[in-house]
């Protein structure tokens, strides 16, 4: 499957930037046998079309400090668009929420929060997610471990 509008040597930089968003221009260049200049042009093109959304550093958050990972699903009572835009708004403000998808099947989202405790969790859930009106059922999943954590796409 190709990506519209990328080559070969596209997918190459954003492979790798996915591998290291740290690399120099002048690496990229050495690894996809183009010149530096060819490179900046490129980067500049990939960011300005959103195909490079931004550049962070992964932490090692259990380094930092100590989380529960959860991953709620909610089912809401009604399906307006109406409900649907307002839950998506809300989720995208809070910082405890890392991840929203809107689903198909028995559950309508599946969010996932990270908190310090269970007792967190539970005022947030209480006071952000199950005092909507208009949502109905929700079913936790807690995280007890980690097995792989990828964040780079296949291209």
């Amino acid at each position: 499957m190709s990506i519209p509008n990328l080559d070969k040597t596209d997918r190459a930089i954003l492979n790798l930037l996915q591998a290291d968003g740290s690399m120099t221009y002048k690496e990229i260049a050495g690894k996809v046998g183009k010149s530096m200049t060819s490179v900046v042009e490129r980067i500049r093109f990939l960011k300005c079309n959103h195909y490079i959304k931004r550049t962070v550093a992964l932490i090692d958050i259990e380094k930092v400090r100590p989380l529960m990972v959860a991953f709620p699903h909610i089912q809401l009572k009604e399906h307006s668009q109406e409900n649907i835009l307002d839950f998506k708004k809300r989720m995208s403000t809070y910082a405890e929420v890392m991840e929203c998808f809107h689903l198909t099947g028995h559950f309508d989202f599946m969010i996932k929060i990270v908190l310090p405790d269970m007792v967190g969790y539970n005022e947030f859930m209480t006071t952000n997610i199950a005092s909507l009106p208009y949502v109905g059922a929700i079913q936790s999943f807690l995280v007890l471990s980690e097995t792989k954590h990828e964040t780079a796409y296949l291209l």
